[in-house]
């Protein structure tokens, strides 16, 4: 029979020749589990609202400094306050997307090793499950 591809329960995907037996089964097993847990909580999500939501105040706050600016007779200091704020915020959206950007590859390289995981537990193939 041909070589068989599967985990060897290291940090990356190795190839090991052979069948695949009740012991690596079960660390196999318990590996998907961990990468369940772990794909569980979207970080990443997390990430991208922060930055979406800090966009849209942030555009409204300069909205509102835009306006202070252009109907101010004087020196609008309440305007540079909230430019201030905005200009933060806008800073802050880009961290928070830089650091989602980072988390969305982590999470997309465990979902490819628990759908490489899955397809060798053969959860993915009806027949395999059935009784013989």
């Amino acid at each position: 029979m041909g070589a068989r591809r599967r985990l060897d329960g290291g940090p990356g995907l190795r190839y090991v020749p052979g069948p695949v037996n009740a012991q690596t089964q079960d660390e196999l097993r318990s590996q998907l589990e961990r990468l369940q847990e772990r794909l569980a909580v979207r970080q990443s999500v997390l990430h991208f609202a922060h930055t979406g939501v800090s966009v849209i105040i942030a555009l409204l706050l300069g909205g509102a400094a835009a306006k202070l600016f252009w109907d101010s007779s004087k020196v609008p200091l309440l305007a540079f306050a909230a430019t201030a704020v905005a200009v933060g915020l806008v800073l802050y959206a880009l961290v928070r997307y830089r650091k989602g950007r980072r988390e969305l590859a982590e999470e997309l390289k465990r979902y490819s090793d628990l759908l490489e995981l899955r397809r060798q537990l053969r959860l993915d193939n009806p027949s395999a499950l059935l009784p013989r």
